[in-house]
């Protein structure tokens, strides 16, 4: 996209495209183009603070695991564990 408005940029430089129809143009462009790169943004922000949950809730489970090794609770809470990381990838 960004080629596209430097080729219309050249294009009205060139007085190939009248410049007030280029001008208002180039501006829809470049606005489109902003909107595109704050949807990526977004998407890779979520898609980040996703992982970021993941990685604390692993660490998490995985630390209660250590914790109660060797506990009756261990098997109990073994399959709590499996269930909710079972859920959190569902809501993915």
């Amino acid at each position: 996209m960004q080629e596209d408005i430097r080729k219309l940029r050249q294009a009205v430089e060139e007085d190939v495209v009248k410049r007030d129809a280029g001008v208002a143009r180039i501006a829809s462009m470049q606005k489109e183009l902003r909107g595109a790169i704050a949807q990526v943004e977004e998407f890779t922000n979520a898609k980040d603070r996703k992982g970021l949950i993941m990685a604390g809730a692993d660490r998490a489970i995985r630390e209660l695991m250590f914790i109660f090794k060797d506990d009756p609770i261990e098997t109990p809470l073994e399959e709590a564990s499996l269930s909710v990381w079972s859920r959190m990838q569902l809501e993915e």
